[in-house]
């Protein structure tokens, strides 16, 4: 496909162009179309192979080249845990955005540097409020996460406030501080809400609402939110020793909140991707719809399932890891290899659990290159 003078891959050629398509993209990300996803995205990679010197390195070693690379499975992705090796934005970022500590210690964060903030923040508007409001214009937020100013580095907290500045009730709470989850408040807040039947949106991370249900449980406490209220909840179990299924969570929540399951969405992301994934329960009650839980794939992205070993695209149903191509990705790295496994699911895909390092045998090498790449 020929491509603009301005964006060809020579990175002088193309500086006068780097605004432009940061504009094409949100353009896009605003009014979608099917059609559009392909040629976008390959005018994405030939900017990010110009912009992006460890990348382009990278995409030499493989002989992938916006010459040579045709469509948009073909782009080369990036492993997630490479942010932890490599710098891999396409220019000085406005902000940059730290992975939680891993078992190999603090300096081995991975980091994503994001040039052009407003891809973030207009993708996960977007995203939320078609998955958390598609019947509401806004609700009461109560947050078990911390603030940007108490979790600086955290993307998810940075997208929390981004959503409760455009969509939250100026009493917009958070209840996690530097000394952890504030329960007491908390119940109180609930218990108000319940008396005035207000109902409300909770937002936070799996742990937290696992820590407040465990407390209140305790307790011999529980709620029944006034109808309409709902839950976001992320992050799922970092820790081994909480072994809950999603349906005993879900059930949980349910149990001790009173909120139906139709109303619990839970979030997909990451730091190293721009754009974030939530469960169709919500749209799919409001709209009368029964299928599957699953996550929806916003338009500016695409999902393939991958084998582990070949990293070749699995067939619907089976189950491989997750590879995404995001184009709100569009300051550092459009595709990228997760470790998380999955499976297609309609038009949409499951997460079932996370590959062990040991078997991430494809994923390292990638690595590898990325790392040797002259």
């Amino acid at each position: 496909m020929p491509r603009l003078d301005y964006l060809s891959y020579n990175p002088d050629a193309m500086e006068t162009g780097k605004d432009r398509i940061y504009d094409d993209v949100l353009a896009f990300i605003r009014r979608p179309t099917e059609s559009g996803f392909e040629p976008l995205a390959l005018r994405v990679y030939a900017y990010q192979f110009a912009h992006n010197p460890a990348y382009r390195r990278y995409c030499h070693s493989r002989m992938k080249t916006p010459d040579t690379v045709g469509s948009w499975r073909d782009i080369p992705a990036v492993p997630t845990d490479a942010f932890k090796e490599i710098d891999l934005a396409c220019g000085r970022p406005e902000k940059a955005f730290l992975t939680s500590g891993t078992s190999q210690g603090s300096s081995k964060r991975g980091r994503h540097g994001i040039p052009r903030l407003e891809l973030y923040h207009v993708s996960a508007l977007l995203n939320y409020s078609a998955h958390l409001l598609p019947d509401l214009a806004e609700l009461k937020m109560l947050i078990l996460a911390g603030s940007p100013e108490t979790w600086p580095d955290s993307s998810l907290a940075h997208m929390i406030e981004t959503i409760r500045a455009e969509y939250g009730h100026a009493d917009a709470s958070w209840f996690v501080t530097e000394k952890g989850l504030d329960t007491d408040r908390l119940t109180a807040t609930l218990i108000d809400s319940c008396r005035h039947e207000e109902p409300v949106i909770l937002l936070g991370v799996t742990l937290a609402f696992h820590q407040f249900l465990e407390h209140a449980r305790g307790r011999k406490l529980s709620f029944r939110l006034p109808p309409g209220s709902r839950i976001m909840d992320t992050g799922g179990f970092k820790r081994r020793d909480i072994q809950l299924s999603k349906t005993e969570l879900y059930r949980a929540y349910e149990d001790g909140l009173g909120i139906p399951q139709s109303h619990i969405v839970n979030e997909y992301g990451m730091t190293e991707m721009c754009s974030q994934f939530y469960d169709n329960v919500l749209i799919d009650s409001v709209n009368s719809l029964s299928r599957p839980r699953q996550k929806q794939i916003s338009p500016w992205v695409r999902t393939l399932v991958v084998d582990p070993e070949t990293l070749e695209e699995q067939p619907s149903g089976s189950p491989g890891i997750l590879r995404h191509y995001d184009l709100a990705n569009c300051g550092s790295v459009l595709a990228l290899q997760t470790d998380d496994i999955g499976r297609r699911i309609g038009d949409g895909f499951e997460v079932i659990g996370r590959l062990p390092a040991a078997e991430s045998r494809g994923c390292s090498l990638i690595i590898e290159e990325l790392l040797r790449a002259p």
